[in-house]
């Protein structure tokens, strides 16, 4: 009796021992999977330099060398996609400025683009789905960039109809309406979660002339 007594309580506290690993287990797993990050900067593998403000409109230029990684800051839907350069000094038309460019409406509701690509990787097409840090493609010189140094051009706005490129190459952040993505831009690169604040205007604005 008392034998079975003893082997009934080894047997009891090995069945503690394995659901106290099992449940420490799922908590690891669990607080890892919670960790991941939300948002990552948009450049991955290479220095990269960029300023506070940006010419005309609210945006930022990432200068970095030829060839480096432009990857999707967010998980989402990519967007639009132009795989050629159109861009011609003597017409500057608004629509080419960006040259090669992809956009990605995010899973936050926003959309992030970037500009003036080399190359465009060949899965990336409108519709199909990216996680984040996933590379879309290589940083330039194309469209309006022609010429100047490598360096994507990257914006953030509120979703539209395809085509009206004013908006898509970035809008002003924050209540105002002005900030550039420069503050988020410094968050993700230091592994910091951080949400940008778009307001969206009750009428979208005209195409501008330049």
């Amino acid at each position: 009796m008392g034998v079975f007594t003893c082997s009934h309580r080894i047997i009891k506290s090995v069945k503690s021992k394995i659901a106290l690993a099992v449940a420490t287990l799922l908590f690891i797993s669990t607080h890892t999977a919670q960790a991941a990050p939300i948002y990552t900067f948009p450049v991955a593998g290479c220095e990269v330099t960029y300023s506070r403000y940006h010419h005309d409109y609210p945006a930022a230029d990432i200068f970095g060398k030829k060839g480096c990684a432009f990857v999707s800051p967010i998980a989402g839907v990519v967007d639009e996609v132009n795989t050629v350069d159109r861009w011609r000094g003597k017409t500057n038309i608004g629509a080419d400025r960006g040259g090669l460019s992809v956009s990605v409406i995010g899973d936050d509701g926003l959309r992030y683009y970037g500009s003036h690509l080399s190359k465009i990787e060949s899965k990336i097409v409108p519709g199909y789905r990216v996680t984040t840090g996933e590379k879309l493609g290589e940083i330039g010189s194309t469209g309006s960039a022609k010429g100047t140094k490598a360096h994507l051009h990257f914006g953030i706005s509120y979703p539209t109809e395809k085509g009206i490129w004013w908006v898509r190459r970035g809008v002003g952040l924050e209540s105002k309406g002005k900030t550039p993505p420069f503050k988020y831009l410094q968050a993700w690169q230091v592994g910091k979660d951080l949400k940008p604040r778009v307001v969206v205007p009750a009428v979208l604005p005209p195409e501008p002339k330049k």
